[in-house]
């Protein structure tokens, strides 16, 4: 077992190694298979014959399948999930590389059939499916494209949906218009999969829904124009809406699936399949094309600015020089990634001007308040010294403060925006797709940034108003629900931690109890770990086995709630060391999700840049202060 010396030593030349030349880390961003299918199922429908990248792709996929022909979200998801095994399946089959009879297509049409078809896929894979010519739209458009014409002082509007959910419904509502479909001579038949082998041209939507958009068409009907101009107005716009977000890689907000969207979008409205805006987008979805363990993965999108501003920060909290040649190499690309354009966050923030950081390489316009807090503490060291880092920081610490929600948290890449009506959608987890509320990870990471790397006041209003929303929304047990991890731990740890830098003292009860919560959950040797379940039920779900990013968090916040090294954290700092180069499936578990039940991510930076978070927090608490007495 390595001591926390030796620890904190090992990471740091570990990253110092997997540096780029340009300052950057490039860790991957692994989200499953998903993406791996549709970029086979995209490629073979515009006929474009990158046989290297499928063969590849086609590798990876069946490395995943399970024994059962299922593919699973994650290791402990019970026999597997319908969606991601459906996709494969149709990817398999249209590389042409594997046929139906194949052992591993019967057995994963098998899983498919016995878990329902197609129709109990979620709604994105069946607009999947429509696009391609394999199921049939429904006789009602799921989003109505006029929905885009209603202004965005009216209570229901296009920019009420969080700008990661306008980006996939502009094309989405095209495509629904248009009816849109396009097989080729090898499209595969997944007819077969239907459960009831019939044709099925309505979607499942509820009595709200149905009475939602009755409410939209009275109020597109007090418009001036006819219904038909209308119609082509609207669909006018939804193109602009798109051509206009182009990032400079050809992407849609560099999303995987929006841009896979969009391109089926613009052929929809007469594009042809050569024209530059839809190479240019297939070019940018393979330029997001990263490699783990020799098999090729298509990123949902690059996690460079992310992964750079983390393992910065750490670095320098773990004793690195901010002169050191790494940091300045670090720094000086995120400084190049601030952002100086409008985005949509200004419509509802239109009082601020660009400075926020976004999460991939090429992001310019879609700025988030957690990389902008991260990119700040990476830089914070010398904003006194440097001029570059001191006009930085004033930008992206007056967007932050901006970007504060009237209840008093924190939210992502908007304003207040979080309508009630977003419940109402016919989309499975749509409140995470559509809405963009505050959250216990992103207002406690906030308030951690504020207290300890500014000098606002621990009583000044922002902070007050920030700490009161986390106080509000503890759970009943002591934890806290985060967002954008997995997930108790994750929320408990950014909130217990962002209180105590904002002031709040270890002694008040919520602290109290959200730390004996944590020592409740350890595991036998030391560590903690959480199963992506906990996300789904909405209830902490031990996943049965410790992970070292998972304890890392929980001992951090251990950590800052303790005066000294208590048994919990010398037991989990004793897992930590001896776990710290561990390969195996925990380490591969994801830690991040995107949408509960369907979108998990495996952060690779993860695995180093925590544990080194917690480790010099440790060693800076209880051993050097030791050392000096």
């Amino acid at each position: 077992m390595m001591n926390t010396d030796e620890g904190i030593k090992w990471i740091i030349n570990k990253l110092r190694t997997d540096q780029t030349p340009k300052g950057s880390w490039s860790y991957p961003f692994e989200t499953g298979i998903t993406t791996d299918a549709y970029m086979i199922i995209l490629l073979r429908t515009l006929g474009i014959n990158d046989e290297e990248l499928i063969q590849g792709l086609v590798k990876r996929i069946i490395s995943k399948q399970q024994q059962n022909g299922a593919w699973k979200l994650f290791y402990d998801e019970d026999d597997g999930n319908l969606t991601p095994t459906l996709e494969a399946y149709y990817a398999l089959l249209y590389s042409g590389y594997y046929k139906k009879n194949d052992s591993r297509l019967v057995a994963a049409k098998k899983f498919i059939l016995s878990n329902g078809g197609v129709e109990n896929t979620n709604i994105f894979t069946k607009m999947l499916l429509a696009i391609t010519g394999q199921y049939e739209w429904p006789s009602f458009s799921p989003f109505p494209v006029e929905l885009i014409l209603l202004p965005p002082s009216f209570p229901i509007n296009f920019y009420q949906i969080s700008v990661f959910g306008r980006s996939n419904i502009a094309p989405i509502m095209i495509l629904a218009a248009k009816k849109y479909s396009k097989k080729t001579k090898n499209s595969p038949d997944l007819s077969d999969l239907l459960s009831q082998r019939e044709s099925h041209t309505s979607w499942e939507r509820s009595p709200e829904w149905i009475s939602f958009l009755s409410f939209i068409e009275k109020e597109i009907k007090k418009l001036s124009e006819i219904p038909e101009q209308l119609h082509v107005k609207a669909i006018e716009r939804a193109k602009t809406y798109m051509l206009e977000r182009i990032e400079p890689d050809g992407t849609l907000y560099s999303y995987f699936s929006s841009t896979f969207l969009m391109i089926f979008a613009l052929l929809a409205l007469g594009y042809s399949k050569h024209d530059p805006h839809i190479t240019r987008a297939v070019e940018g979805l393979k330029s997001m094309k990263t490699d783990i363990d020799g098999l090729p993965h298509m990123q949902y999108t690059t996690a460079d600015v992310w992964n750079t501003s983390l393992i910065s920060y750490a670095l320098q909290n773990a004793g690195v020089s901010s002169d050191s040649p790494v940091i300045k190499q670090a720094n000086h690309y995120l400084r190049t990634r601030q952002h100086y354009k409008f985005g949509d966050w200004v419509i509802h923030n239109p009082d601020s001007l660009p400075g926020g950081w976004g999460f991939s390489d090429i992001d310019t316009i879609n700025p988030d308040v957690d990389d902008t807090t991260a990119s700040l503490r990476a830089i914070a060291r010398n904003v006194s010294s440097d001029s570059h880092d001191h006009e930085a920081w004033n930008r992206g610490l007056h967007w932050v403060i901006s970007m504060q929600n009237h209840d008093g948290g924190w939210p992502a890449f908007e304003k207040n925006v979080n309508d009630k009506w977003i419940k109402l959608v016919p989309i499975e987890k749509g409140e995470f797709l559509l809405g963009d509320p505050s959250s216990a990870d992103l207002t406690g990471r906030t308030l951690e940034f504020f207290g300890n790397y500014t000098n606002l006041s621990s009583s000044h209003s922002i902070i007050q108003k920030g700490s009161k929303w986390v106080l509000k929304h503890q759970e009943n047990d002591g934890s806290w629900y985060g967002r954008w991890g997995i997930c108790y731990l994750y929320g408990t740890w950014a909130s217990i931690t962002g209180l105590i830098a904002a002031g709040l003292p270890t002694s008040h009860s919520s602290i109290e109890q959200s730390i004996t919560w944590i020592k409740s959950i350890q595991n036998h040797d030391g560590g903690w770990g959480e199963s992506c379940r906990s996300d789904i039920q909405k209830t902490y779900i031990p996943l049965g086995t410790s992970t070292v990013t998972h304890t890392a968090w929980a001992l951090d916040a251990l950590i800052a709630a303790a005066d000294k090294p208590t048994e919990e954290i010398q037991k989990g700092m004793t897992y930590l060391l001896t776990n710290l180069n561990k390969k195996d499936w925990t380490t591969d578990y994801p830690k991040g999700q995107g949408m509960a039940g369907g979108f998990y991510i495996h952060y690779h930076s993860y695995q180093y840049v925590f544990p080194l978070l917690t480790l010099a927090n440790y060693q800076r608490k209880f051993i050097n202060i030791a050392k000096k007495q």
